[in-house]
């Protein structure tokens, strides 16, 4: 009977569905076994953490010339004092073609792909707040919605772009015509259907597209991609696209096993992509540590993909009165928990990036993704 239901939920996590797991999933007791698991229990032991970096081993960013005077703290203070509301932010055609790749020597964009597994992590809460964070810290950022079906950063963040990448494949806009700028670092794309609509395509104006795609990688040092919820086929075009991967994820046991399944597509299509794992809304970091370790150890045991985990957020009330005011929460409440979270993990990635090469070509190689995927 366990052999029926572990096959069960593996046929499951292969197609991107949600198993109905209980609280506290039994597979992980039995890891001593050749099969693989499909769920991360919450439980078991402990020993795995010491594998994860401390907050000591994570390098600390340069000095950014924020408009904010006070750095951020290394690790958590034992307090969280409430702060006070800030104001409000600112014709088909199959046929093979030649993908443009960015010239030798130009400079792009760093692309992080933003993605989980599910939904109701927080991943675009998370992306919104990130990529504010980059721009107030003088890192001009752009923020690609690639979510087709709900396009929540423009709600998160108060505002109504007219336009979106649809309106550059009918050709009513240019992709720079079409980024709406936030502030003078901060810009927004709205993907809608138009990302889609890529694949169909004639080879002409499919080269132009991605010339301004290109162009868009030269316009940030930054570019965030939220991704759809789910593992979807465009959601997976995005991951595969991607050199620079963030996978969200919750200590809930059905977020653990989505996580774990967009992990496995990632093996399974891009294995060579950097993959950092964030765990938000935790009761506490040593939590957050302990689903970080034992999703590792599963990953380690049957994947041959390396995770990282990054950090966490501790869940904050802060964060859904934000939401509520339709103002990110590092706007909002500058001294809350989740903002100084927040800080800590962009602080940890532009650290990254400064030791990096430029991960650029991203949109290059996502249009080619969707259309051969097309095709198929």
């Amino acid at each position: 009977m366990m052999g029926d239901q572990a096959e069960r939920l593996r046929e499951l996590v292969q197609r991107g569905k949600t198993p109905e797991v209980q609280a506290t999933p039994p597979i992980l007791a039995r890891l001593e076994s050749t099969q693989e698991p499909d769920t991360v229990a919450l439980s078991g032991d402990a020993s795995i953490e010491a594998k994860l970096p401390s907050a000591a081993d994570v390098p600390a960013a340069a000095p950014e010339p924020a408009p904010q005077a006070a750095s951020e703290p290394a690790s958590e203070p034992a307090s969280d004092p409430a702060s006070e509301a800030g104001p409000d932010p600112a014709s088909e055609s199959h046929s093979e073609v030649p993908i443009p790749l960015p010239e030798p020597g130009a400079r792009a964009g760093r692309t992080i792909v933003i993605t989980s597994g599910k939904g109701g992590v927080g991943k675009t809460n998370v992306t919104v707040n990130l990529a504010l964070t980059f721009a107030r810290r003088g890192r001009k950022t752009i923020l690609f919605d690639a979510d087709l079906g709900m396009a929540n950063v423009d709600v998160m963040m108060g505002v109504s772009p007219p336009h979106s990448i649809a309106d550059v494949i009918k050709g009513r806009k240019t992709l720079l015509e079409v980024v709406h700028w936030v502030n003078d670092h901060l810009g927004i794309v709205p993907g809608g259907s138009g990302v889609s609509e890529l694949a169909n395509l004639d080879p002409s104006k499919l080269e132009t597209v991605i010339a301004q795609l290109a162009a868009l990688e030269s316009q940030a040092e930054i570019i965030l991609v939220d991704t759809g919820a789910g593992i979807s086929r465009n959601v997976v075009n995005f991951v595969m696209a991607a050199s620079e991967i963030l996978v969200v994820t919750t200590p809930e046991p059905t977020a653990i096993t989505d996580a774990y399944g967009m992990i496995k597509e990632i093996d399974a299509n891009n294995p060579s992509a950097t993959v950092q794992l964030l765990v938000n809304m935790a009761d506490s970091e040593a939590e957050a540590r302990s689903v970080a370790a034992k999703l590792a150890m599963i990953v380690e045991r049957f994947l041959s993909v390396k995770i990282q985990y990054i950090g966490c957020i501790e869940r904050d009330g802060h964060v859904s009165r934000s939401v509520l005011m339709q103002q990110p929460f590092t706007h909002a409440y500058p001294n809350a928990t989740a903002t100084r979270r927040l800080n800590i993990l962009a602080g940890t990635l532009l650290a990254q990036n400064d030791e990096a090469k430029p991960s650029g070509g991203f949109f290059s190689r996502l249009v080619h993704q969707i259309f051969r995927s097309g095709r198929s």
